[in-house]
């Protein structure tokens, strides 16, 4: 059995922590460097429920995508959510790890993941990270499927291949307009707008995609926008995560056990559709 020295070696060359954006705060939230990690589970966000989840299934290390502080606190009293979460996870032994952007801008990271999901063959990264001599990290993927299908068949994909929210896949374009080259990106991405029309891409899925970026490309191109939650797009990276430590774990002769959260931890809990207007 590793210890938690030993998975944070793994995690650390998997995804540098020196690859993440000046903002982020990414790496080794709670835990004994020297305890030892049988268990460790993969969820999106560090939230109570997550963190229960975590605890009851006996794990020794949770991985999130997304990081409990990104500012600098003085205090991490249980006296809100964040301190409660921390408090939570060191009264039961559990360390916290957070790989965020690292992950992102990784090979493979999360928009890899996201493009498999969707049946995507990723061809390269959208921006690629210029220290990068062979061209593979950088931020989202560009893609191709297996032969074009129209843009109302590429959405039910991209809904069949994700996980369910309330959200669902929104989508902006000409439902019959056929979809082969394709860009993605995990997470929040309506500012690689230019990056994307640079690609020459028949579409673009991401998220938290706000009106007026979206109305500014439909008018400046026949670019279709796919709109998925947040969440959804990022969740396929856990599965991404848990293969590499597995093999990593292998090639070290550890025994480790792994779980991925499917608990739905996106925002938003309910979608209403609104009615016609009245003529």
């Amino acid at each position: 059995m590793p210890i938690l020295s030993d998975v944070l070696s793994v995690f650390d060359e998997l995804y540098p922590p020196a690859r993440a954006e000046s903002w982020d705060a990414v790496g080794l939230v709670c835990g004994d460097p020297d305890a030892e990690v049988g268990r460790v589970m993969f969820a999106v966000d560090p939230v109570a429920a997550v963190v229960d989840e975590a605890v009851e299934w006996g794990a020794d290390l949770l991985v999130t995508h997304h990081p409990l502080y990104l500012r600098g606190v003085t205090s991490v009293a249980a006296t809100g959510f964040k301190g409660r979460v921390v408090h939570t996870l060191i009264r039961h032994g559990v360390g916290l790890l957070t790989a965020h952007t690292n992950a992102d801008s990784a090979d493979p990271g999360v928009s890899d993941a996201l493009a498999e999901a969707v049946g995507l063959r990723v061809t390269g990264p959208l921006i690629p990270d210029p220290t990068d001599p062979a061209g593979r990290r950088g931020t989202g993927r560009i893609g191709e499927l297996p032969a074009p299908e129209p843009l109302a068949a590429f959405a039910a994909r991209v809904a069949a291949g994700l996980p369910a929210t309330v959200q669902g896949v929104r989508t902006a374009g000409d439902p019959d307009a056929p979809v082969r080259r394709v860009a993605v990106c995990g997470g929040s991405g309506d500012s690689f707008f230019d990056a994307v029309r640079a690609a020459g891409v028949d579409a673009y899925l991401t998220a938290d995609l706000r009106h007026h970026p979206v109305s500014e490309a439909r008018e400046a191109s026949p670019l279709a926008l796919l709109d998925a939650a947040h969440w959804a797009t990022e969740w396929p990276w856990l599965r991404s995560a848990e293969r590499e430590l597995l093999a990593a774990a292998g090639k070290h002769g550890w025994t480790l056990d792994t779980r991925v959260s499917t608990q739905v931890t996106d925002a938003w809990t309910l979608h209403t559709p609104m009615l016609a207007a009245a003529p």
